[in-house]
């Protein structure tokens, strides 16, 4: 392990620690609340949620695979993550003016900001995979997407869950056919809804939508580079 794998592997203990860290008392009176929320939805929505963003999102991993150059080889770890850096600042300025101009436009491009963002973030996690050296032609790689992106917007609980899977992949990977696409829904729209909420109200909208996609890009590419060099380092033998 060279000088920089060792500060990674530092960082990456960090960032575990920060990652399981218990949310703070607002985080956890909001998911009690949007809990109570969707209990009270009728179960006939609920599935009609749940189909609309299955199909929605295995559309948009077809149509990143597509369009996803084969995987990166030869790089360093260190020449990967300046690689994805710079592609994390170009899906980063896409997604920001993109919430800019769904603000602006009041409820109904508020709306149509879902589908744009939630294509943008799978555009970027297929380009992280393929530089980081992983063939997303493999069911097994769409899948370990699809946990990075639910690590990245969950809240406590199914985050913990979600991690072990990240953590583990090697072992757990075998043990998982399919996703619970109920519970990621649910759990992706509870962890953005409110802003997004304030992203549809008209004149205040396009400053919201461009702070909110900034971030929730900037969140989904930490989790994205910490998760994969996670799982670099545990396939490299260590000499520590």
């Amino acid at each position: 392990m060279n000088d920089y794998e060792s500060k990674v592997y530092d960082d990456l203990q960090v960032w575990r620690n920060k990652l399981l860290k218990q949310s703070g008392v607002f985080n956890r009176l909001a998911k009690k609340a949007q809990t109570k929320i969707n209990e009270k939805i009728p179960e006939k929505a609920h599935q009609i949620i749940t189909d609309a963003i299955k199909n929605m999102v295995k559309a948009t991993l077809v149509g990143s695979n597509l369009t996803t150059k084969k995987p990166t080889l030869g790089l360093s770890l260190y020449e990967k993550d300046e690689f994805v850096k710079e592609k994390l600042a170009t899906y980063r300025k896409t997604a920001t003016i993109e919430g800019a101009g769904t603000g602006a436009g009041g409820i109904f491009l508020g709306l149509a900001d879902f589908p744009l963002l939630l294509s943008i973030k799978m555009k970027f996690l297929f380009e992280a995979a393929a530089v980081y050296g992983y063939d997303t032609d493999q069911y097994e790689e769409r899948l370990f997407i699809l946990h990075v992106f639910q690590l990245a917007f969950s809240n406590d609980e199914k985050r913990r869950e979600t991690f072990f899977y990240i953590d583990n992949w090697e072992e757990q990977k075998e043990k998982l056919v399919d996703m619970d696409w109920r519970v990621f829904q649910q759990e992706y729209r509870d962890y953005i809804d409110f802003v997004k909420m304030l992203q549809l109200i008209p004149g205040f909208g396009a400053i919201v939508g461009a702070y909110a996609n900034y971030n929730l890009l900037d969140q989904l590419g930490d989790t994205a580079m910490n998760a994969y060099r996670l799982r670099l380092l545990k396939e490299e033998p260590k000499d520590y």
